[in-house]
């Protein structure tokens, strides 16, 4: 049995730090694991929760507003089409959702677009001086330690656990990087790490996937701000257990246009993943009639071209299909990344 999902949500300051929701004020460090026990619980109904980090000239309301539709075309297309999703029709699908809200508007203009990118690597990075890898990290760490085991014996009779998905727009992106990359770092405490010592496969301890809907970094991305994300032989690299999907469109202008003239190469958002330390795999966006097959998913890096779905921008609005992501073909490639989650 499935239901619609719920949403939460978690503000940050212009340093990426903690607001506590009923006070505005920062939440001290000692109290974050409290703060969110107290605020962000999972509910034992929900099978999966997603996290969803907003990107540029994203209002408060308008970010709890996306994630409520992406949550409401989740369960229309599921509730439509449940034979495209086997895995999820058969055990249930019912998403909670944490959006994690920040300081995001400035003039639609390329002047605008480069404080809001350099105000997101302050935030994000660690050379930036800002915490927001660290409260992401943190949160994530805690959801990883509170969500049920999917491998373990059904707790309620619809689920046998509770999966792990991170989704970013735009910046947004670049702030789950950061922090499941940061994460990674054995010296952090509460963070989202490895479970087990020896890797154990029984507890799938890491997120289950990463979307990344028109990211806004440089196409090198993964090379240059992201090095560690996967293994190597120098660490074990971010937690992360299912692919890195990213969707671009020729169409988004803020990526593209505008990302080309601050950063000399067009963003991800407009062209797609570029070299990486992995084999990439690209395909499209498919309609919501195709099924994605594994093997087209099955990969640490996956793009997605969405330049025949993500197309339309606000009246007169000069950065295109940036922020067109909000479709129903969207909530069909997060379904399907949950399906084969399982």
């Amino acid at each position: 049995m499935s239901r619609v999902g719920t949403v939460e949500v978690v503000d940050l300051d212009a340093t990426g730090w903690l607001l506590d929701a009923g006070t505005g004020e920062p939440v001290p460090e000692a109290w974050l694991r409290h703060y969110f026990a107290e605020r962000l619980a999972p509910p034992v109904w929900a099978t999966d929760i997603l996290v969803y980090v907003h990107g540029w000239q994203t209002s408060p309301e308008s970010a709890y507003r996306t994630a409520e539709r992406l949550l409401v075309l989740m369960d229309g297309v599921l509730e439509t089409a449940p034979d495209r999703y086997p895995t999820l029709a058969a055990k249930g699908f019912s998403p909670w959702c944490v959006v994690v809200r920040w300081p995001s508007s400035s003039l639609v203009t390329p002047t605008g677009y480069r404080r809001i990118r350099d105000r997101a690597h302050a935030m994000g990075a660690r050379d930036g001086g800002g915490h927001a890898a660290h409260i992401l990290g943190r949160l994530l760490g805690y959801l990883d330690a509170e969500r049920a085991d999917p491998e373990a014996a059904p707790v309620l009779a619809n689920r046998d656990g509770q999966y792990l998905h991170l989704v970013g727009h735009s910046f947004g992106c670049r702030f789950l990087c950061e922090a499941v990359q940061w994460s990674a770092d054995a010296d952090l405490v509460d963070t989202l790490g490895w479970s087990v010592p020896d890797h154990s496969p029984s507890r799938p301890f890491t997120a289950d996937s990463m979307l990344l809907f028109q990211m806004a970094a440089r196409r090198d991305a993964f090379l240059s701000l992201f090095p560690n994300i996967l293994p190597s032989e120098a660490h074990d690299g971010a937690p992360l257990r299912g692919p890195i999907v990213a969707t671009y469109s020729r169409h988004d202008r803020a990526t593209g246009f505008w990302h080309l003239r601050a950063e000399q190469q067009p963003g991800i958002g407009h062209s797609g993943i570029g070299p990486a330390p992995a084999p990439m795999f690209t395909t499209t966006l498919l309609p919501l009639d195709d099924r994605y097959p594994h093997s087209a998913l099955d990969h640490r890096f996956v793009n997605i071209d969405a330049s025949d779905v993500f197309v339309r921008g606000r009246h007169l609005n000069p950065a295109g299909a940036h922020s067109d992501h909000v479709r129903a073909e969207s909530a069909h490639l997060l379904l399907t990344l949950a399906d084969y989650s399982r």
